[in-house]
């Protein structure tokens, strides 16, 4: 099962519009695992991260059984953020919004930035495809060798080919042949919420929504 926590923190939550506790997180986490379910958690890592805050979070998914997944914070059209944090975007280029480049201003250098994200990335990768991990998918790999399909076992290596801070920074340089649109200004905090993809809930939900934001709701 895939549970996009997305924070570790209850800063974290509420930077990426959560609106949950992070509690409840940890609960659904729990109650996952005690139901023999195997879980693939994901992270997302905030253009405003530094050095250290990429540390915490690699000890804190190293020391968890699950899958942990990091990916770079992007607003997306029909999300909040897209229609609050769109004329920030450092670059519009359509390509690079694919959760492994960052469209938003980085606390640290650009390069920097994509050496601790790739850092990360490769502790997990060791921790889920180490020698016992490889083992354990060695009748799959022979399995699938016989059949002539080599893509998994090619997989397996080509982690350093695919993710480089580099070739990840060098992406920005390329030509650009689409760009994002920018959202129309919104003023109006109310009708904003009208062009979001997932509306806020009515009831509870809301009541909790209102409070966390400090105005009123749509019914």
């Amino acid at each position: 099962m895939f549970l996009g926590l997305e924070a570790i923190d209850a800063e974290g939550l509420k930077a990426f519009r959560k609106r949950v506790p992070l509690g409840k997180n940890f609960e659904a986490l729990e109650f996952a695992r005690s139901l023999g379910i195997a879980v693939a958690v994901n992270i997302i890592a905030d253009p405003d991260w530094d050095e250290a805050r990429f540390q915490v979070v690699r000890e804190w998914a190293l020391s968890v059984p699950e899958i942990v997944n990091v990916s770079v914070n992007t607003p997306y059209p029909g999300t909040e953020t897209f229609l609050t944090d769109a004329r920030t975007f450092t670059t519009r280029d359509y390509r690079l919004f694919d959760i492994q480049h960052a469209v938003l201003p980085t606390k640290m250098p650009l390069r920097r930035f994509y050496e601790e994200l790739v850092k990360t990335q490769q502790v997990l990768n060791r921790k889920h495809l180490g020698i016992a991990a490889l083992k354990a998918t060695a009748a799959i790999s022979t399995r699938l060798l016989l059949r002539g399909q080599t893509n998994f076992v090619r997989m397996l290596w080509k982690f350093n080919s695919v993710y480089d801070p580099a070739r990840q920074l060098s992406d920005h340089a390329q030509p650009v042949k689409y760009e994002m649109r920018l959202p129309t200004v919104v003023v109006d905090r109310k009708q904003l919420a009208k062009k979001l993809y997932v509306l806020p809930a009515n009831g509870r939900a809301a009541q909790e929504n209102k409070r966390i934001t400090g105005e009123a709701q749509p019914a």
